[in-house]
């Protein structure tokens, strides 16, 4: 406690030493000879706080006051600058060389790449606009940007807590896009990530399960979407079709080709695609369907396929009622595998063996289609080219149930100009 006393004490002892030595030379120090801490402490001259009248605390105060604002500024708006660079790169034309010339200007803009993760974020929702969410090679020079050999762990213990948490995030993100929009990282995506985050890295782990996972599901579907859709509605409508056809042998028939035509009046006459599909077995079980009994136009139903949104039409009958109806016996039901097992098990009282299923009873689809409008007159054409393959919607009455159809759909035609297509023979009611 005494040495403790004697440090704090320093500078006045330091002070009084010099007085003293310039007073008696000669003489010994008392005050110094009975302690070794004292005798370590060398005289420092004391130094007093000036500050300069140029630089007051009224001049200082602002600027503090400015940068904290500026700082401020850059957090909280941080994405506007990148988001100008974008604006600046692109030349009238969003495509892939002004989404790389944006990212070449951002890293020559500071060596040290401050703010990448802010830009990166930026570059990953601009790249729909650009068209370039689906290029291997963009995702590639946006993992670029990140400075290398920086964020590599140095031992297990950075390793262990997560070393630079907002960068790998941020990596993470990256191949999370790329993994929403199905591509797979090749070896450049991974020497880049190695180059940035080390082997051991959570983003490396990512990219691991990307490549493990991706060749495994690449052709689990057996009936893929074409990568890039077709721009013609007759050959979409075909495709759709197919994808919604339970039944493989099914055949697709183009009833209507679009066209766009003036009449001698001078008014422009459009005329709407008409495509529909019908199986070998459908037409069986509509040539057994009873004329007396109406058949239903129900639509129309959305269908997605990827980012488009298509809209379909089915000819349907109604529910049979149960005297009329056949048990299909399942063709896996055989005696080595039996469908049900009566095994004795350890059951409680409060156990319940009843299944709750909701079974929704409905009739059998006869036909779909797809058209380019939704009224009764564009459809009714449709009707007219199954008579062709089902003589037996001649003598069967179709009702119409129709929803009001999506925007794209072109406008009811008049009702009267469909009626004088329809023939004679039968009948078409609508119910509204």
């Amino acid at each position: 406690m005494n040495c403790v006393w004697k440090l704090l004490r320093a500078p006045e002892l330091s002070a009084r030493r010099g007085i003293l030595w310039q007073a008696v030379p000669g003489r010994a120090r008392p005050w110094l000879q009975g302690s070794s801490c004292a005798q370590c402490v060398w005289p420092v001259p004391v130094r007093s706080i000036r500050s300069s009248a140029a630089l007051s605390r009224s001049e200082l105060v602002p600027s503090a006051r400015g940068d904290k604002e500026k700082d401020r500024g850059f957090r909280d708006g941080s994405l506007v600058p990148f988001d100008e660079l974008f604006e600046r790169a692109h030349e009238g034309d969003r495509n892939k060389a002004a989404f790389s010339r944006a990212v070449e200007l951002f890293c020559q803009r500071d060596i040290r790449r401050r703010g990448h993760i802010e830009f990166i974020y930026v570059a990953l929702r601009k790249m729909p606009e650009f068209g370039v969410e689906r290029d291997l090679d963009v995702y590639n020079k946006i993992l670029d940007v990140f400075p290398k050999e920086v964020f590599v762990p140095r031992n297990f213990i950075q390793r262990m807590f997560y070393h630079y948490p907002r960068q790998q995030e941020c990596g993470i993100q990256v191949l999370e896009q790329m993994e929403n929009y199905g591509i797979m990282p090749n070896k450049q995506t991974k020497f880049v990530l190695l180059q940035v985050f080390g082997e051991k890295s959570h983003p490396i782990r990512k990219y691991q399960r990307l490549m493990y996972w991706f060749p495994r599901f690449k052709h689990v579907n057996p009936y893929p979407v074409p990568a890039d859709l077709p721009r013609d509605p007759v050959d979409l409508a075909r495709i759709s079709l197919q994808q919604i056809a339970a039944d493989r042998s099914a055949k697709v028939t183009v009833y209507q080709m679009p066209l766009t035509d003036i009449s001698d009046a001078g008014k422009e006459i459009t005329q709407p695609h008409i495509v529909g599909i019908q199986s070998p077995d459908q037409q069986e079980l509509l040539a057994r369907h009873n004329p007396a009994r109406p058949v239903f136009v129900e639509g129309p139903f959305p269908l997605w396929l990827k980012k488009t949104c298509v809209y379909y039409y089915i000819l349907r009958g109604e529910p049979l009622p149960p005297e009329e109806k056949e048990e299909v016996i399942d063709s896996e039901r055989n005696f080595y595998y039996p469908m049900h097992l009566d095994l004795d098990l350890d059951r409680d009282l409060w156990d319940d063996e009843e299944f709750d299923a909701d079974e929704v009873v409905e009739g059998p689809i006869f036909a779909m289609c797809m058209a380019g409008a939704g009224d009764q007159a564009t459809l009714a054409k449709w009707i007219l080219g199954l008579q062709q393959t089902n003589p037996i919607l001649s003598q069967t009455p179709v009702v119409f149930h129709l929803t009001p159809g999506p925007g794209e759909f072109q406008a009811a035609s008049d009702l009267e100009s469909g009626e004088d297509e329809i023939p004679q023979s039968w009948r078409m009611k609508q119910e509204l």
